[in-house]
């Protein structure tokens, strides 16, 4: 049994999903944004490391999955979220979580079955995979779509390993 926190970083939400997988499959724990107050960008850097730490601290996941930065068509969009990626990076590696790096289109790949899936796509397999009723933020689907692929790619691991592959 492990406990997966998966982040979405965004420099104004950022969303956080925890599942736990067991022998009879993948179970959900929690999810919700961290949303920053719209101080100077370096308070809201901290806000999202404090987050992280809190979250951890709180649902004590072993393995963290976390988005990789994907080019916007805006560079100082991209370099915000990337610096919001590092907080949270920094977060969990300061409470010695191991991280572990996902595209997007990867994400999409392993919950949708294609890389070019949109988020609505991405949310309806969260919600059926972890069994979840009613209206649940974007943020957060993504969050539990990250900590899922993390599950699965963790999974055909160790696959592979048991077969000497």
């Amino acid at each position: 049994m492990i406990r997966i926190l998966g982040i979405d970083p965004g420099s104004r939400i950022t969303g956080y999903g925890v599942i736990e997988t067991t022998p009879r499959g993948v179970r959900y724990i929690a999810s919700g944004c961290i949303r920053v107050l719209p101080n100077d960008f370096p308070s809201r850097l901290k806000q999202i490391f404090d987050g992280v730490s809190e979250i951890v601290a709180l649902y004590q996941p072993q393995q963290m999955g976390i988005e990789q930065v994907f080019m916007h068509k805006n560079a100082d969009s991209a370099l915000k979220l990337g610096q919001a990626r590092g907080a949270a990076i920094c977060a969990a590696m300061n409470l010695d979580l191991p991280v572990h790096e996902y595209a997007a289109r990867q994400v999409k790949q392993a919950l949708v079955g294609k890389g070019n899936a949109d988020k609505t796509q991405v949310q309806h397999m969260v919600k059926i995979l972890l069994g979840i009723q009613g209206e649940m933020q974007i943020d957060a689907s993504d969050a539990l779509a990250i900590a899922l692929c993390h599950s699965h790619y963790r999974e055909t691991a160790l696959r592979l390993a048991r077969a000497g592959a």
